[in-house]
């Protein structure tokens, strides 16, 4: 008979449970543990095969003996009451352990081969995790199985694990799996994160170098100002020269402010600190996050470029739905979990009730002022002829103009930060070089030797 090490939360008390135990099957503990009032959390089942892959990997430890380590009870009774009964190990992993993105498309992809394959959801997931070598993966992986074995879907658990799998990724499984193309789904998130993961390695390149500038710049302004000024007021005091006639009067401003700064610097960094807090609990609010995520739409340069990944997003885990006979109600309905913007989600929800009162649901799209003509155009074109078919072509059209952007963006953006950085650089030389200059390759020493 196997057996199995399952982890649960008593539902009277909240405390973590962990047992060895031998049963038939997982199905049978998992009602056996719900017969006993208690909600699994992770049952694993103890093979030779996977002790045999931690002994030899001897740069990750082994997360059996790390739970025997752990006060579960303690753990369980502090955190249980603020994230709910899954909360307390998914949290304990994810400080414990780090499951790298790359881990995550691997999974993803692999996923996505197998499902293509007709392999269903329990087989797909355990020849996964025979073949993963992360064992806080595999960890999440067992939980998401057992759940799956119980009935339950894929995303439910997934939620548990926000630091691992991301907002938008849960929410394209979720879609998958109500509207049955989950294999699509799969799909969908390996773009998704392969696109993620290049234009965050497109925008580190730009963005990194030019930001070590800025700060390297800021960083010889505040040395040039404490120290390297000073030391050229020395001379020029006992040469017998008047310091402003020699020093330009920029730099004597910059000093000055410099001086102040130095000197009453509690008081504009507690404002600065005042203001970002403020701003904080603003966007905290029901009106400050729509207000926010209004300006993400609409921000210089970027603006564009989000709302285009959001509205994309949108059209596609629709047309998922559409092609699997729901209607464009219950489409939006589902879709919209897919978006985490509330100007969007404003946007879906009157669409909705549009549909409900007999309006145009691409309505509310076209009054926004973010879609352009071509978007709407090509919907109202669609529910004229065949809808899924025009949302195809829009799906395309979206990807080719997000790359568009995404290339003007990358062009233009050096260009700013370039500029930035060249002003700064152009300050830095008048301010604190020309008076350098001046010192020891002036004329006004000759000046004062004449006088």
């Amino acid at each position: 008979m196997p057996t199995y090490i399952y982890k649960a939360v008593n539902n009277k008390d909240g405390r973590i449970v962990r047992n060895k135990v031998e049963e038939p099957s997982k199905i049978a503990l998992f009602r056996k543990l719900k017969e006993n009032n208690l909600s699994p959390i992770a049952i694993t089942q103890t093979v030779n095969k996977q002790t045999q892959r931690v002994v030899k990997r001897r740069n990750i430890s082994n997360v059996q003996e790390v739970m025997k380590q752990v006060n579960t009870t303690q753990l369980g009774m502090e955190r249980n009451r603020r994230r709910g009964r899954l909360g307390t190990v998914k949290s304990y992993f994810d400080e414990q352990k780090k499951v790298p993105p790359r881990d995550l498309v691997v999974f993803t992809q692999n996923f996505y081969l197998l499902k293509k394959a007709n392999f269903n959801n329990v087989h797909a997931l355990t020849t996964i995790i025979d073949n993963t070598d992360n064992m806080a993966l595999v960890g999440v992986l067992e939980d998401i199985l057992a759940g799956v074995e119980a009935g339950e879907y894929m995303y439910k658990t997934m939620e548990y694990y926000p630091q691992i799998f991301p907002y938008i990724y849960v929410n394209m499984i979720r879609v998958g799996e109500l509207s049955g193309s989950l294999e699509n789904s799969l799909l969908q998130a390996v773009e998704y994160l392969d696109s993620s993961t290049v234009l965050n390695k497109k925008l580190s390149r730009i963005l990194v170098p030019n930001i070590l500038q800025f700060v390297l710049l800021i960083v010889m302004l505040f040395v040039g100002g404490l120290y390297a000024l000073p030391a050229v007021e020395g001379v020029i005091e006992e040469l017998g020269a008047d310091r402003n006639a020699v020093i330009p009067k920029a730099t004597l401003a910059f000093q000055k402010a410099l001086e102040a700064f130095m000197t009453y610097w509690p008081i504009p960094a507690a404002l600065i600190l005042v203001v970002l807090v403020a701003i904080v609990l603003y966007i905290q609010t029901p009106k400050g996050r729509y207000r926010y995520h209004y300006f993400k739409y609409t921000m210089p340069l970027f603006g564009k470029l989000i709302f285009a990944i959001d509205f994309s997003r949108l059209m596609k885990a629709m047309l998922l739905n559409l092609k699997n006979g729901m209607r464009i109600q219950d489409a939006l309905d589902v879709s919209k979990s897919v978006i985490n913007n509330y100007v969007m989600l404003s946007i879906v929800e009157n669409s909705i009730n549009n549909i409900l009162i007999g309006d145009s649901w691409i309505e509310p799209f076209e009054q926004s002022g973010l879609t352009t003509s071509m978007m709407s155009e090509m919907l109202k074109i669609g529910m004229q002829t065949d809808l899924p078919e025009m949302m195809d072509k829009l799906v395309e059209y979206m990807d080719f103009d997000i790359n568009n952007t995404l290339e003007r963006i990358t062009m233009v953006l050096p260009q700013v930060l370039y500029g930035i950085v060249g002003v700064l650089l152009i300050f830095f030389v008048i301010v604190v070089v020309v008076p350098m200059v001046q010192l020891y390759f002036g004329n006004f020493l000759f000046d004062l030797y004449l006088t």
